[in-house]
């Protein structure tokens, strides 16, 4: 199961859902709540604004209630903001195994969030005015996300898959407890980053990787050159993709 994270489009993952039904996994890519739809009609109209009531606590209850619906528990992977929903659904005894890909940190202090913060409200103005939902500028994009690529590549993405995004889900990484209890066994665990991350740190992601402490559970970590925050969409995606599955082949 694939979490996508915020600003974008769950589409992002299509290729992705391509290549590992191909490797032979059943696979699928869960929208947000209130965001399954096409990314034309998410930009022009938002229905009592309902991507506005969006918090991480309903998002990890809509995704818990989908994952205890299924058959087993699945692998999830996810990516920025889904990076952290993942680590949480691990804690909850809800995966076989959790990636994630550019991961937002859970709580807990380092001197090293003060960039991630620092980002996170360079994403508006006010993240504490009463817009309910904040659209992502090219500039942000261009610069903080998906900074590795040339200036086409960045505008045809940026119009593929950029979507509205919810005030409440920012905010609450900087309010609510996304605390995880790091000394508890958990299923396996690969956190990738990337060197050329501007939003989240490949330092940060180690930190977070670093910070889980049982010696009976498999955590790894991978840092990937040349990459941004955004990897999942770049050339190599396919490189990376196969990092993954491998990894999983191993573990299983």
């Amino acid at each position: 199961m694939f979490i996508s994270g915020a600003f974008v489009s769950y589409h992002y993952w299509d290729e992705w859902l391509i290549y590992f039904e191909s490797r032979g996994y059943n696979v699928v890519a869960v929208p947000w709540l209130h965001k399954n739809d096409s990314v034309g009609n998410l930009r022009t109209y938002d229905p009592c604004n309902k991507i506005g009531l969006i918090t991480l606590s309903n998002l990890l209850c809509y995704y818990t209630e989908i994952i205890e619906k299924l058959q087993e528990k699945p692998i999830l992977i996810g990516h920025s903001y889904g990076g952290l929903l993942v680590q949480l659904l691990v804690q909850k005894n809800l995966a076989s195994a959790g990636i994630c890909i550019s991961s937002f940190p859970p709580s807990g202090f380092t001197t090293l969030k003060f960039l991630f913060y620092r980002n996170l409200l360079n994403f508006s103005s006010s993240l504490f005015s009463k817009e309910a939902t904040y659209f992502l500028s090219f500039r942000n994009w261009q610069k903080l996300l998906f900074n590795t690529v040339p200036l086409e590549e960045q505008q045809d993405n940026y119009e593929k898959f950029i979507i509205p995004e919810s005030q409440k889900a920012l905010r609450d990484l900087l309010l609510r407890n996304t605390k995880v209890n790091y000394k508890e066994k958990h299923v396996p665990l690969f956190f990738i980053a990337t060197s050329e991350d501007r939003f989240v740190s490949p330092e940060l992601i180690y930190w977070n990787f670093k910070k889980y402490k049982n010696f009976h559970s498999i955590t790894c970590y991978k840092k990937i050159e040349n990459q941004s925050h955004f990897l999942i969409l770049q050339s190599q995606w396919k490189e990376i993709a196969k990092i993954i599955a491998d990894w999983l082949e191993k573990i299983h």
